[in-house]
């Protein structure tokens, strides 16, 4: 049996979202008839589609199938050449399978999402507001960034100034929002502001906050002080106005340096003591059961042994390894409550259960610390996403950190941000996310600007199943 292939053409390009088409030409060279089935291969087999998958051909003569390549517009679909091929498998003689190849362009295209988490802040002197910044796109994402506001009321601290960021993965910006000038007293005072992330060579997305200033002192407080003033200088007034004469009540003694005393009270018989007074006070409580009880009416109380939390897991680990670094969490399942306690890449929560979790508890040894903030479901999106409902929050060494939820009716967790202190080392997770499973390996790289790990998904119809973490 032999077959002779041609692929028309043999190399395409397509844009992310659209769709091309591959003829594919085929004959048999051989002398019996032969069927012919039709399999795409490769990475790019989940977005081709081969019409017909199988056709029947006599010898000496010549058929075509149409292969459509549709990527889809999401960073899965990875800009420039993407190599494909076909797998023919003779139905006669499968032993012969052919796999002719061909080249796959992918277009490049950019789009970015930025988010602040919270969009509005509080504070007397300063505020601590982030910025997310996701690369929706299917290349490389540079970009700047900067604050304005009007009337020039606030400064601005970003750090880092710069992003770089890996198609499909996120990048988080501290931001420090300090007022020019400070409100002693008054109301607290609304101050809207603008961050502006600017793509290399491209357009400028604006992100809105608002800054509320509060005064230093409370309005009430300042009242309070008038008040408590002007009835100092009253009394003062009263005091120098009205002052009390002050005489002497002593006389002076007689001449001849005789004296009287005045006379001394009967005395009177002493009384007898009451019978009250008489009878000693107790003063000693006896124990239940009475003095010389065996213990027969007394019941010990059952003592429950202390929950065994990431905290105690990880101080377990740093007491036989003080110069090591180590980290220890555990899982909130829905419908279960927390799993054990593991460490260092050990598996928390389940797998393949179709159970989410509601919120993940860590601990860390040997990292300065750890800090984070959950990414959960989000009832009221626009977009089919999830939302940061809570600012981050950090702990020290050894230290529970909780992330997430655990009270009746508390979102699924989508995902979470992690990062630990120290500069000794990255942190690395992977999630297990229900529909797609175990997500590859990621680390942040502290002190390059990427110092936050994100794991996990921002669909709001899924959900993390499992997590592992190392550091």
């Amino acid at each position: 049996m032999s077959l002779w292939t041609s692929l028309e053409p043999a190399s395409t390009t397509v844009d992310p979202g659209g769709s091309t088409t591959v003829r594919l030409r085929l004959r048999n060279t051989g002398d019996v008839v032969d069927e012919y089935r039709f399999e795409a291969v490769g990475s790019l087999a989940s977005w081709t589609a081969v019409e017909p998958q199988s056709l029947r051909l006599y010898p000496g003569t010549t058929g075509a199938v149409e292969l459509t390549f549709s990527p889809p517009r999401t960073p899965d679909a990875t800009a420039g050449p993407n190599p494909y091929a076909v797998r023919i498998t003779p139905t006669e003689h499968p032993e012969a399978t052919t796999v002719p190849e061909g080249n796959l362009t992918i277009t490049p295209f950019t789009e970015m999402r930025a988010e602040l988490v919270p969009p509005t802040v509080k504070g007397r002197f300063r505020g601590r507001p982030r910025l997310a910044v996701d690369n929706l796109g299917n290349t490389k994402l540079t970009a700047s960034l900067s604050g304005s506001d009007n009337g020039d009321q606030l400064s601005y601290e970003l750090h880092p100034s710069n992003v770089q960021i890996e198609p499909g993965r996120a990048a988080f910006v501290k931001t420090t929002l300090r007022p020019r000038q400070i409100t002693w007293f008054g109301a607290a005072e609304r101050r809207p502001y603008t961050l502006a992330v600017r793509r290399s060579g491209g357009t400028s997305t604006d992100v809105e906050g608002t800054y509320v200033q509060r005064g230093f002192l409370p309005r009430w407080l300042a009242a309070f002080l008038s008040i408590l003033m002007a009835l100092a200088i009253t009394f003062v007034i009263l005091w120098i106005a009205y002052k009390p004469q002050v005489s002497s009540a002593a006389t002076e003694k007689p001449e001849g340096g005789v004296t009287t005393l005045a006379p001394s009270p009967t005395p009177e018989a002493p009384k007898a003591p009451s019978a009250e007074a008489s009878t000693p006070a107790a003063t000693e409580t006896q124990p239940a059961g009475g003095a010389g009880s065996d213990g027969g009416g007394a019941e010990e109380k059952e003592t429950k042994a202390p929950e065994r939390t990431a905290a105690t897991a990880v101080q377990q680990l740093a007491a036989k390894d003080p110069s090591g670094r180590h980290i220890c969490y555990r899982a909130f399942v829905k419908g279960q409550g927390w799993t054990d306690a593991v460490c260092d890449g050990e598996t928390a929560g389940t797998v393949g259960k179709q159970t989410p979790l509601k919120a993940v508890n860590i601990a860390v040894a040997g990292t300065k610390g750890t800090a984070g903030s959950a990414f959960v479901h989000d009832p009221a999106s626009s977009n089919g996403e999830g939302h940061f409902p809570k600012p981050w929050s950090g702990v020290k060494d050894g230290v529970d950190h909780y992330l997430g939820s655990t009270k009746k009716g508390a979102p699924d967790l989508l995902g979470f941000t992690i990062n630990v202190d120290g500069g000794k080392g990255p942190v690395c997770q992977t999630a297990h996310v229900h529909k797609d499973g175990w997500l590859s390996l990621a680390c942040d790289e502290p002190g390059s600007g990427f110092d936050f790990a994100y794991t996990g998904t921002h669909d709001n119809d899924s959900w993390i199943e499992a997590v592992k973490l190392t550091v």
